[in-house]
């Protein structure tokens, strides 16, 4: 809703500008851009539909199940949970981002976070969690070379390199500031120092009086 209202600003904001500056190409500008986008908005549909076409059979083979299996243990051991469902959704979740699908790793990224609300180490999973999609390892970045044959880049692929080491950078150092300014104790383990704090100050003030 707040996004929607920004976006809604910003754009009557463009328009006075524009009216402002050049009335005349107003109207023009406008549809020209209309025009652009949903040319670009097909384009993406056509690339998404390949992707999720060949996910769909890579779920049917198997495939999938097999690189879940393989990203467990370095996601269980990132978000520190042990539950079954909650690392299945996690594990879909980065596969796809990998392949820069962001679109589709969204609905596992969102009950990925819901399960990890649930969790012992709520607040460092889940913010361990935003900060790794965000970030975004990826290995084939499929939606910007998407963007780039669509707007008629020559070398749309020439990306992938340095957005791989782009995103590797931006995703360790988000990780390790994580781990230092959140670290992963559990709400239990916190909950009850907090008691012990709470009896000692007691303790202590009653001995003073």
């Amino acid at each position: 809703m707040r996004m929607n209202v920004i976006f809604s600003i910003v754009f009557v904001l463009a328009c006075v500008v524009a009216l402002v500056r050049a009335p005349d190409l107003f109207l023009s500008t406008v549809l020209d851009g209309a025009s652009k986008s949903a040319a670009l908005c097909f384009s993406l549909i056509a690339t998404y539909a390949v992707w999720l076409g060949l996910m769909n059979v890579w779920k049917d083979s198997g495939l999938t199940q097999v690189l879940s299996k393989a990203l467990k243990p370095i996601t269980r051991k990132i978000f520190k949970t042990n539950d079954r469902e909650t690392l299945d959704c996690l594990c879909m979740n980065l596969s796809v981002n990998l392949l820069g699908i962001s679109g589709a790793a969204t609905p596992y990224g969102i009950n990925g976070v819901r399960l990890l609300d649930k969790s012992d180490t709520s607040e460092y999973s889940s913010a361990m969690f935003f900060v790794v999609n965000a970030t975004s390892i990826q290995l084939i970045p499929t939606s910007i070379i998407g963007v780039r044959v669509a707007l008629g880049s020559v070398a749309p692929a020439s990306i992938v390199l340095p957005t791989f080491l782009s995103s590797c950078f931006s995703t360790v150092l988000a990780m390790t500031l994580v781990r230092i300014l959140i670290p992963p104790t559990p709400v239990v383990s916190r909950l009850q120092n907090a008691e012990k704090t709470r009896f000692f100050s007691k303790t202590a003030g009653a001995g003073m009086r």
